[in-house]
């Protein structure tokens, strides 16, 4: 985790102002500003070295669909189950260290120039925690938005999916803010999640009760 210095409040507060101001003209992840739409750019090239399309998730998925008070320091993209291992491979050689693998942990990347970390969501792994496991595995990202070999933003539907089957508080605070945020889109999201499983459903609906309270409020 990066030292919270004067230095890193300065950076994180321009960039949220960039972030503000750049809402309706940032459409694709390449357009973040600074270090990450840097970091990104670099990450479309190993895409499309090794053939291989993507999807941008976590944090910064969620600052796209509408919760423009979350800013995150680390970029998140689910891969191929088949593309992982040569993705890796070439990054190693491509302006990327490939972090040492902790046991039970999918792997991770760090990007030399702007010391961003990448993790890789790896399709077929199961997400949650090892006390509680997602009923599901991590979906294809053709699925679930990805088109050619470079990075989009996962669908609102699919980003919901992955945050119920994390299933930390920071997850489900997430999914509150984005049915806030995103109101016309519920049943849309609850018919995505029916197909996936049951149990999201059940989770899913209780948020939106609590999203509902806290626009009452």
């Amino acid at each position: 985790m990066r030292a919270v210095t004067s230095e890193f409040l300065t950076e994180h507060l321009e960039l949220a102002d960039q972030l503000r101001e750049g809402r309706d003209s940032m459409l694709e992840p390449e357009d973040l500003p600074g270090r990450y739409g840097r970091v990104v750019r670099a990450l479309n090239h190993l895409l499309a070295a090794v053939d291989s399309e993507a999807v941008l998730a976590g944090g910064w998925a969620v600052w796209r669909h509408g919760y423009l008070g979350r800013v995150t320091q680390d970029v998140d993209i689910l891969l191929p189950a088949d593309r992982v291992e040569e993705f890796l491979r070439v990054a190693g050689v491509s302006g990327f260290d490939v972090l040492q693998k902790q046991p039970g942990r999918w792997p991770k990347l760090m990007h030399k120039e702007t010391g961003i970390q990448v993790d890789i969501l790896p399709e077929g792994e199961r997400p949650g925690a090892a006390s509680k496991p997602a009923p599901t595995l991590l979906p294809a990202p053709s699925a679930i938005g990805a088109r050619g070999p470079k990075l989009r933003y996962i669908t609102l539907a699919a980003l919901i999916e992955l945050k119920l089957a994390a299933g930390r508080a920071r997850d489900e605070s997430d999914v509150v803010e984005l049915v806030r945020t995103n109101a016309d889109a519920v049943e849309q999201v609850r018919r995505h999640l029916a197909k996936a499983h049951p149990d999201y459903v059940t989770h899913f609906d209780r948020l939106v009760q609590r999203a509902r309270e806290q626009q009452d409020e």
